[in-house]
């Protein structure tokens, strides 16, 4: 495990919560590799075959808890999530909260956009969960996000502010036409899986919350536009969702507030990932340049 600074932590102290962690409920943490740690730290324990998750230095330990109970729920629920390695979790060792998670060995090539159709369908349609969700807010985060940062100049720092503020009016009159309920937050190629039988199952449940479903699919036309995946690979999720963003009167609106939430809090990460301060500084130059076609590299 190589990395610098996952999740906040640093090396030896991931290590020594991943190890007290693992030996809590009786796993083996010798081969453990950290596959991800840009936000969380993500350690694969490969004999295991468990997928072990240590949440950001700072997090809530109610709301991992939180998250845990809405992720049984679904499972239960027989709904295409990762499922829970079968343990009482979560295992908080000091004040960092533990998840497990069953390992799935995925191909070389991502989840397609229209793969993510059906499972997003379906959690916008679920019942009310027996669990008080937060409600999204984009712009509370921004906002939260852009007094976090220590990355960019002051000259940076009051356009993302005047843009927010634009953004917040401009919310004010949008419309939205989709029924309120279960949104996952942030779904996007890397928060999916392939599953066994082929099928995609939802992952990363940190951002689930109450709010419109519009802001999921806005999210996912982002990702498609930004990381080269093009517009036909959009087009399809959006014929198996049965429903296009981009033709309702709000989308320019929830589009460019999704793209300054992801601008934002990647430049808040950037004490914890320097390695990714040029990729930050050559979004916010194409957000002032209002290039909305300059494609992104993945963080």
């Amino acid at each position: 495990m190589t990395q610098a600074a996952p999740g906040g932590f640093d090396q030896s102290e991931m290590h020594q919560v991943l190890e007290r962690g693992c030996m809590a409920v009786g796993l083996d943490f010798s081969d453990a590799r950290l596959l991800r740690g840009h936000t969380n730290a993500v350690i694969l324990l490969e004999n295991a075959k468990v997928v072990v998750k240590i949440a950001r230095r700072g997090s809530r330990i109610d709301d991992v808890t939180r998250t845990v109970t809405f992720v049984r729920w679904l499972l239960d629920a027989g709904f295409p999530t990762v499922p829970l390695h079968p343990v009482d979790q979560p295992v908080v060792i000091g004040q960092h909260a533990i998840t497990f998670w069953k390992y799935l060995p995925q191909p070389t090539h991502p989840v397609a956009a229209a793969q993510l159709a059906k499972p997003l369908y379906a959690l916008h349609t679920l019942p009310t969960p027996p669990v008080t969700l937060p409600a999204h807010d984009n712009i509370a985060a921004i906002r939260r996000s852009i007094e976090a940062i220590t990355c960019l100049p002051e000259e940076a720092l009051s356009f993302l502010a005047e843009h927010a503020d634009q953004l917040e009016s401009d919310l004010q009159a949008v419309r939205f036409e989709l029924p309120e309920g279960v949104i996952q937050g942030d779904p996007q190629h890397r928060n999916a899986l392939h599953a066994d039988d082929g099928e995609a199952v939802l992952c990363d449940w940190d951002t689930v919350a109450t709010g419109q479903p519009e802001w999921d699919l806005v999210t996912v036309e982002v990702h498609c536009r930004r990381f080269g995946h093009g517009e036909l690979h959009y087009l399809a999720f959006a014929d198996t969702y049965g429903w296009d963003v981009t033709n309702w009167p709000g989308y320019q609106t929830l589009a460019a507030i999704r793209e300054l939430r992801m601008i934002t809090t990647n430049a808040r990460k950037v004490h914890h990932a320097p390695g990714s301060l040029q990729e930050v500084v050559r979004r916010v130059d194409g957000l002032c340049r209002q290039d909305r076609l300059l494609r992104w590299n993945i963080l």
